[in-house]
């Protein structure tokens, strides 16, 4: 009696530990989507291996704290919050204006136009690109990108090509090519940006 007890007690923890592990890993897998990165760049900010990344992101591997910890830091948040439950979907987000702070990263400027990263695939933001910024590293991530020029003038590498986009000038491109962006004469380069990734609520009905 006291076997079969302990049995189904275990059996449900480790159904819960199950739930838990997936949950973990869908929050690490939407953090990296939302930053654009890839497993590769992780894994060179965090010294963990990418295939070990791919585990903890499916949940097939139990993460360790020291891991988690490592996870974190590289993408600038709490330990706690990894842990945080997906929110209910939205059917729409808006966005004031007043409220979106203005962050640095990589020697750009953005602003976040949408809080629906877990709801939505599509990840809207207000870049200005300095005049007189260093060269920049050349991105690459998963999906595709668009962006479009409001004022300023800016210069887009692709692969080995080069465009020089004027105000109302657009471009769209598939983000796994190394690509690189930078503002033309001594005006900032402002444009806005959006970027798909790799639809998350599709990746989600397969894990």
């Amino acid at each position: 009696m006291w076997v079969k007890i302990v049995t189904v007690m275990e059996n449900g923890f480790s159904e819960r530990l199950g739930t838990e592990l997936a949950r973990v890993g869908l929050r690490l897998r939407a953090l990296r989507q939302e930053r654009g990165w890839r497993l590769e760049d992780l894994e060179e900010r965090t010294g963990l291996s990418k295939a070990y990344l791919s585990r903890l992101e499916s949940g097939e591997r139990q993460p360790s704290l020291g891991a988690l910890l490592k996870v974190a830091q590289a993408y600038g948040v709490t330990f706690s919050s990894l842990f945080e439950k997906e929110p209910e979907p939205r059917d729409c987000v808006v966005v004031r204006g007043t409220e979106r702070p203005v962050r640095r990263g990589n020697g750009i400027f953005y602003t976040k136009l949408s809080e629906g990263s877990w709801t939505f695939n599509l990840q809207p933001l207000r870049v200005v690109v300095p005049a007189g910024r260093e060269e920049g590293k050349l991105y690459r991530h998963e999906g595709e990108q668009w962006l479009y020029v409001l004022s300023g003038r800016l210069r887009l590498e692709i692969g080995d090509g080069v465009s020089v986009l004027e105000p109302g000038d657009a471009a769209h491109f598939d983000a796994e090519r190394p690509h690189k962006l930078s503002a033309v004469g001594e005006q900032d380069a402002e444009i806005l940006l959006v970027a798909c990734a790799v639809p998350y609520l599709l990746l989600k009905s397969y894990l």
